[in-house]
C-alpha cells in the first residue's frame, strides 16, 4: 500500500513538472505560432461536465486541476470513477454548439444531467400562464369595462417550489417537484374610492415533471367566491356561494428559448353556486428565457379559458409589452397592454359579459 502511494506521488510530482515545463515552452514560443488550443473539458457518463487536466489520470484516480497564476497549480484527487467516459473534444465541441444555438448552456434540456433530492427548490417545472388572469402572481390589471367602467383586478399570490428530485437550477429542470400555490384575486372599483367588488381565493397543491422540452402537471386546486361587504351595502346584489374542488392535467412544451405552448383540462369533483365539473385552457407565448439584463425583451401571450358552466364558452385574453429577467429562469417582470372579451374571470359574475382593455403589471417569481 506504501508503495503505491509512493508510486502515485511520484507520477503527481512528475505530471506537475510535465505542466509547468509545457507552460514555459508555450510562453516562450515565438508570436507567431498558433494559439494554444481553449481548455478541453472531460463529460461523465451521467452528463456532468468538469474542467480537468487531459494527462491529469493516475491509476483509475482523477486529477482536477486549473492554472491560478504562472507559478501556481490547483489540484484534488478524487477517488476511482467507474463511469464511462466520452471523448472530451468532442464534448467540448458539443458545448461550443451548444452555445451557438441556444445561447446559454441554462437553456438546454439536457435530460442526463444529475439529479438530487433538494428541500424548496429554485425554480419551477411547471410556469404559471403569461395571460392566465387566474394563475398565482402578484399582477393588477387597470382597465375600462364598456358596463362597469374603470376596474382594477388584482392577483396577490405565488407558486412556489416545496420538493424536487430531479437537477439543480431554476432553468430547464429534469426530474420531480412538488408546489404550493395560493392567491386572492381582487376587484376594485376605481370610480368608488376602490371600493372591493369581489375577491376568488385559490389554493392548490401541483406535483409536476420535466422530461426534455415537455412539462406536465397534475394538480388540485380550491376556489371560493366573494362579494365586498361595502359593495353588498350599497347595490344590494345578493351573494353566490360559487366554489369549486378541481383536479387538473396540463401539458407544456418550449418549443424553442422563445415561445411556448400549452393545454390543461379540469375536473371539479365538487361544485356549488353555479359552477359545473368541466374546464379547459390553451395557449402560447412568446417570451425569451436568455435575453436578460435591464434592456430586457419583448413578450406577446395568448390564453383561452373554456367553462361547461357558460355552455363552454369563456374568454379570451392577450397580453403584450415588454419583460426583464435577471437569470435564465428567475422572476419575471413585465408590463404591457392587456385585453380580455368574454366571461367575467370574477366567478361572483362567472355568467356576466366583459370587455377589457386597459394596462398590466405582472410579477412571477
Amino acid at each position: 500500500m506504501m508503495s503505491r502511494i509512493a508510486l502515485s506521488k511520484m507520477k503527481l510530482v512528475a505530471m506537475l513538472a510535465v505542466l509547468s515545463c509545457g507552460r514555459f515552452l508555450l510562453a516562450s514560443a515565438p508570436t507567431s505560432a498558433a494559439p494554444p488550443d481553449p481548455p478541453r473539458r472531460l463529460a461523465h457518463g451521467d452528463g456532468a461536465v468538469e474542467v480537468i487536466d487531459l494527462d491529469a489520470l493516475i491509476d483509475g484516480e482523477i486529477i482536477h486541476g486549473r492554472v491560478v497564476d504562472e507559478e501556481r497549480f490547483e489540484y484534488e484527487i478524487e477517488h476511482e470513477f467507474d463511469e464511462t467516459w466520452t471523448d472530451p473534444w468532442e464534448a467540448y465541441q458539443q458545448e461550443l454548439l451548444a452555445r451557438e444555438r441556444h445561447g446559454c448552456l441554462e437553456c438546454l434540456p439536457n435530460t442526463n444531467r444529475p439529479r438530487s433530492w433538494q428541500i424548496l427548490p429554485d425554480g419551477l417545472i411547471y410556469r404559471s400562464y403569461l395571460a392566465g388572469v387566474r394563475e398565482p402572481r402578484m399582477a393588477t390589471h387597470i382597465f375600462n369595462d364598456r358596463d362597469e367602467g374603470a376596474l382594477a383586478d388584482s392577483t396577490i399570490g405565488a407558486r412556489v417550489g416545496l420538493l424536487r428530485h430531479g437537477t439543480q437550477g431554476p432553468a430547464m429542470v429534469q426530474g420531480f417537484q412538488l408546489d404550493f400555490e395560493a392567491a386572492a384575486l381582487l376587484r376594485q372599483d376605481l370610480d368608488v374610492d376602490l371600493e372591493v367588488v369581489s375577491t376568488d381565493f385559490r389554493a392548490g397543491i401541483p406535483l409536476t415533471f420535466g422530461f426534455g422540452r415537455y412539462q406536465t402537471k397534475l394538480a388540485y386546486y380550491h376556489l371560493s367566491a366573494h362579494l365586498g361587504d361595502e359593495f353588498i351595502e350599497r347595490t344590494g346584489t345578493p351573494r353566490i356561494n360559487y366554489v369549486r374542488d378541481v383536479i387538473v392535467w396540463g401539458h407544456s412544451l418550449q418549443v424553442t428559448n422563445d415561445v411556448r405552448v400549452y393545454g390543461e383540462v379540469g375536473w371539479s369533483f365538487y361544485n356549488d353556486g353555479g359552477s359545473e365539473p368541466w374546464e379547459f385552457q390553451f395557449g402560447m407565448e412568446y417570451s425569451p428565457i436568455c435575453k436578460l439584463g435591464p434592456r430586457g425583451a419583448p413578450f406577446f401571450a395568448l390564453n383561452g379559458h373554456l367553462r361547461e358552466e357558460v355552455n363552454f364558452g369563456g374568454n379570451l385574453t392577450v397580453q403584450t409589452g415588454w419583460q426583464w429577467r435577471s437569470r435564465v429562469g428567475g422572476p419575471l417582470f413585465r408590463i404591457g397592454l392587456h385585453y380580455l372579451n368574454g366571461e367575467s374571470p370574477q366567478y361572483e359574475f362567472f355568467d356576466a359579459f366583459e370587455h377589457q382593455l386597459g394596462l398590466g403589471i405582472w410579477y412571477d417569481f
